[in-house]
């Protein structure tokens, strides 16, 4: 399934399960239902784009199924490479008729067993290579994603009858750069500011982001005016969503590289 969503083509979620059941022995809908979410959390451990619409559940044998991904990977080679093409991509900024539609709520947050703060649990990818984070380095892909997100702001504050705010939108990011701590200069209706760090990827709405050290600073220190902005399925059916104040209030970090040198 997610070579077909990869390679842009068309598939039944339904059939397909069905289909596997029938070599499966007393195996339930939801228990196979599961096992998909199971992987995708693994793919998404990996660095590798899970299945959309199979939302990742963590709590899985990690004595088991890791394994066996990474058996599958190991003898599909074709397959990572599929993976490392597609995190290269940049598609065409998809037209939409209407910006505002699409907004939706974020993920539900599950209840936190772990502290906001959290090690990551290391899981061997026999390719050696985290394409959600190449993904997240393309700055071309970026930059698409923010011009999205200006697009939507524009769009409302205009509805709001805010046309001289919807005018004063900056793109931060190309006229400052990185240490300004966020990408976009908007406003609320009141005309206060609305400072907004803009995420985008082509695959599902759980794609784990990154953020440097200066952006989390930067949305603890102005939370009462901060919006991080999620783009998912940008490749040709844009969702957005958005995490207001302090990223950590709403998401569990996990320290992807750390910067050492001589003590």
């Amino acid at each position: 399934m997610l070579r077909l969503e990869l390679t842009g083509h068309r598939y039944n979620k339904t059939e397909h399960r069905r289909a596997l059941m029938e070599q499966l022995n007393n195996r339930s809908d939801s228990s196979v239902e599961l096992k998909h979410q199971n992987i995708s959390a693994v793919l998404i451990e990996m660095g590798i784009p899970y299945i959309d619409g199979y939302k990742p559940r963590f709590n899985y044998q990690r004595s088991l199924l890791p394994a066996a991904v990474t058996e599958f990977l190991k003898y599909h080679p074709e397959f990572q490479q599929l993976v490392a093409r597609d995190s290269e991509v940049v598609p065409l900024t998809p037209a939409v008729e209407d910006f505002l539609s699409a907004w939706e709520e974020p993920p539900a947050q599950e209840t936190r067993k772990a502290p906001a703060i959290a090690e990551p649990r290391p899981i061997y990818n026999p390719g050696g290579v985290n394409f959600l984070e190449r993904e997240a380095r393309n700055q071309s892909l970026g930059e698409a994603g923010e011009k999205f997100v200006i697009n939507f702001e524009r769009a409302r504050l205009i509805r709001a009858g805010k046309v001289s705010l919807a005018d004063r939108i900056e793109q931060v990011s190309a006229i400052v750069g990185p240490s300004a701590g966020f990408d976009i200069r908007s406003f609320e209706e009141n005309g206060s500011d609305r400072f907004i760090e803009a995420k985008t990827t082509k695959y599902g709405k759980n794609t784990p982001f990154f953020l440097t050290p200066n952006e989390l600073r930067f949305s603890r220190d102005n939370a009462s005016s901060y919006y991080l902005y999620r783009l998912f399925r940008f490749r040709d059916s844009p969702r957005l969503f958005g995490l207001p104040g302090h990223v950590a209030d709403w998401c569990i970090l996990e320290p992807s590289e750390f910067t050492a040198r001589p003590a």
